[in-house]
């Protein structure tokens, strides 16, 4: 079953939104390895963890949206 095209609209925002976290969160590791080291160092498993989250996420709105394209393109 082929996604109409506003799904896929919507599913492309679902992708922008993840990987928008999944930057914010790298961002937070950046600044900790940048500012906040070595005194923050009990932050590193907390921030690399929700990272890791956001970016599995990200990666599996990625895989769907790519999925959807292809069946799309193959209808």
């Amino acid at each position: 079953m082929s996604l109409t095209p506003e799904e896929l609209k919507a599913l492309q925002k679902e992708v922008n939104k993840k990987k928008r976290i999944a930057s914010e969160w790298a961002g937070q590791m950046h600044d900790l390895a940048e500012e906040r080291l070595p005194d923050g160092f009990d932050e590193i498993h907390t921030i690399a963890q929700s990272t890791y989250e956001a970016c599995v996420a990200w990666k599996e709105a990625a895989d769907k949206l790519q999925a959807a394209e292809s069946e799309a393109v193959s209808s």
